[in-house]
């Protein structure tokens, strides 16, 4: 690669995006994702060109096993393992933005925006966004004519046009002359919430899927009129399930996943349990103090109904997710089933977390926050409510892409991830 950067390129990650369509010259084909097929494990797996037995972030969350603590939705960049696809394009002189991007806080960027609220003691949080210059938000805020509202990214009140926000900053970045990036990589999740609330068939989904359309339309038709060539790829697929599965009940009743009680709230001791279910959409990563248990640990979640594999150490080898962040086991839902997170079987058991957005203190991933429940201002903790999900490998979690740039016959993201790197480096 030269001196000088010649190439400009947009890539937007769209989330659940898995429908074959035309759009003007842009044909979006199918493509094998990621397993697990997760936001934060594809998102990482993008930016490296490897697996997660390579770059480490396994699910959305890490459990640090010395401190037996499950942490969700972490930013630090150095999660992430590996070289970017863009570093040969930095070193050479090349401008680099990520806006929206998981884990981008102290990412090797020259342009960060991610969300970055400051949760206060006595509850309620202070909405704001890390970003890279400093300064950078604010003005986007003055540009666009209001702040970034984070209830509408996640949570009950959870909508697809909070998009256009996302696509207003893209946009203001690209057009200013002491930013516009070589290479912006962004996000929509535009198709993230009304399919997994509803049924992703139905007609909630046709009418969140004409609004990415639109908002597709206007980003990329204004990113192609500065010079950008545009990218965009889908991270998993949503598909239709008809109910939870809850392995730390399972592992409970095992005596393996111990509780304390608080004021008759039953939470987690994990320091003291044998066995832990990180659950994350329709995997969970099942970790295993001492390794003589790892047997119980799969006797009782095997007769679970909805389990449909226990990935032991030479299966994760073979579907490149053997990482030392991954659990002893793990664990795989039928293709109709989701694992949910809670241990407990009746409302008054229930950590004051459970009925609240709180996407850090859960130990696991919960979908039920985006609908509300009872009390008014509480999160569902009704599973049944939840209708999609995804997380699984093989044709269940193909997902689409399209590109304005010829990247060859790809097969798979990794394979188009890896595609983009040398195309960047062509200059």
């Amino acid at each position: 690669m030269g001196t000088q950067t010649v190439h400009k390129l947009l890539i937007v990650d769209t989330a659940a995006l898995s429908q074959e369509w035309e759009w003007g010259d842009l044909t979006f084909r199918a493509v094998e994702t990621v397993f697990p097929a997760l936001t934060c494990t594809v998102q990482a797996s993008f930016r490296t060109a490897s697996a997660p037995a390579s770059h480490g972030m396994v699910s959305n969350g890490v459990y640090l096993r010395q401190l037996a603590r499950p942490m969700f939705w972490e930013q630090p960049a150095n999660l992430v393992a590996g070289k970017r696809i863009w570093h040969d394009l930095r070193a050479c002189g090349g401008k680099v933005a990520m806006l929206f991007w998981q884990q981008s806080m102290g990412e090797e960027a020259d342009i960060v925006l991610t969300p970055a609220p400051i949760h206060k003691h006595h509850g309620g949080m202070i909405m704001d966004c890390s970003d890279r210059p400093a300064g950078l938000y604010d003005r986007l805020c003055r540009q666009i004519g209001k702040p970034f509202n984070l209830r509408h990214y996640w949570g009950p009140m959870a909508r697809p046009a909070v998009g256009n926000w996302i696509i207003d900053a893209t946009l203001a970045v690209l057009r200013e002359e002491s930013l516009a990036p070589d290479l912006c990589l962004t996000y929509l999740p535009t198709l993230d919430y009304d399919l997994q609330r509803h049924d992703p068939t139905g007609p909630r989904a046709r009418a969140a899927l004409n609004v990415l359309e639109r908002q597709l339309a206007r980003l990329l038709n204004a990113a192609r009129e500065m010079g950008y060539e545009v990218l965009v790829f889908g991270d998993y697929a949503i598909r239709p399930v008809t109910g939870a599965v809850f392995p730390n009940r399972a592992l409970a009743e095992a005596g393996l996943f111990k509780t304390r009680s608080v004021r008759d709230m039953l939470y987690p001791d994990l320091p003291g349990s044998r066995a832990f279910a990180m659950v994350d959409h329709q995997i969970a990563h099942v970790y295993v103090a001492d390794r003589g248990d790892i047997e119980p640990t799969r006797d009782a979640l095997s007769r679970l109904p909805g389990v449909e594999e226990l990935m032991d150490r030479p299966r994760r080898r073979d579907f490149g997710i053997d990482h030392a962040n991954s659990g002893e086991l793990v664990a795989v839902a039928a293709a109709d089933r989701w694992f949910a997170y809670p241990w407990w079987h009746e409302k008054r058991q229930a950590p004051d977390y459970a009925g609240h957005v709180d996407i850090h203190n859960k130990p696991g991933y919960d979908p039920c926050e985006l609908r509300w429940g009872w009390p008014p201002g509480s999160v569902s903790r009704d599973t049944s409510r939840i209708r999609g999900s995804h997380g699984r490998a093989g044709s269940a979690n193909t997902v689409t892409w399209a590109a304005s740039i010829d990247l060859g016959g790809v097969r798979s993201l990794l394979e188009l991830s890896a595609a983009t790197r040398e195309w960047l480096n062509e200059g």
